[in-house]
């Protein structure tokens, strides 16, 4: 049976910290894991496919380096994104959104990151309208909130998020947290909550204020237990993990 907690962990690019990032494999293998919500990052190449990508090139992943804006789907398939992770996984493919999303079940949601600038908007808003999927099932996320204000407008009915990197890279004691304004921005662009960097400068009071006002509370990325179970306390609605399987069997 279904848990609240279950459905309140995100893999993060997939069962990432097993197979490589952001392919079917790592996709296939959360929702073999019993995970009830995956993200994944996308891009689009130079011929507007919409894939899944995390960084511009594939330099970090793959045995050749691509720029992903400045490549086609055709070379960009002939790039091995598995084989960083282990012989294992030795000729893993760059997928594109569309192949992932036919892998959701029923009871399942996809988290899109978009990683690339505005003009992904079209392509991708059209791949998501033809997946069949339910309004439910596919939520938005980005840093860039003029880019997830466009999205709102042209799928209302999905749940758009803000990532927030709050303390990420500054550490905290640098770092004043308007909450308020935060959310006057969130309102403003009529969005459903944001997806913040589990650090120092998430607590409970900041998810207090934001959870009042309807919105949602996301965050990561937990890898281990004491630190998901704060955040647990703390009322947030999902928590974002390289381990998602492995983080629901030990909660």
């Amino acid at each position: 049976m279904d848990t609240e907690k279950d459905k309140m962990i995100i893999a993060h690019r997939g069962e990432s910290f097993i197979a490589p990032e952001n392919t079917l494999a790592s996709v296939q293998l959360a929702w073999n894991k019993g995970v009830k919500a995956v993200e994944v990052d996308v891009r689009l190449t130079l011929d507007n496919q919409v894939i899944l990508m995390h960084d511009k090139t594939t330099k970090r992943t793959g045995d050749i380096n691509n720029v992903i804006a400045k490549s086609t789907l055709d070379e960009l398939r002939k790039v091995d994104i598995g084989v960083y992770k282990g012989k294992k996984w030795r000729g893993e493919q760059i997928p594109k959104l569309s192949e992932v999303l036919k892998t959701v079940p029923v009871n399942g949601k996809l988290i899109i990151e978009i990683k690339s600038d505005s003009e992904i908007i079209g392509p991708l808003v059209d791949v998501i309208k033809s997946s069949g999927l339910a309004a439910h099932q596919i939520e938005i996320i980005s840093f860039n909130i003029k880019i997830l204000a466009k999205v709102k407008k042209l799928l209302p009915q999905n749940k758009v998020l803000w990532l927030l990197d709050l303390d990420y890279y500054l550490p905290a004691w640098m770092l004043y947290v308007n909450t308020q304004k935060i959310i006057r921005k969130l309102q403003q662009h009529k969005l459903d909550g944001v997806d913040v960097w589990a650090g120092k400068k998430i607590n409970a009071l900041f998810v207090e204020q934001v959870k009042r006002c309807k919105l949602l509370v996301y965050t990561w990325t937990t890898n281990d237990i004491k630190s998901a179970r704060n955040l647990l306390a703390m009322q947030v609605d999902a928590i974002t993990s390289d381990k998602a399987g492995w983080l629901i069997d030990q909660l």
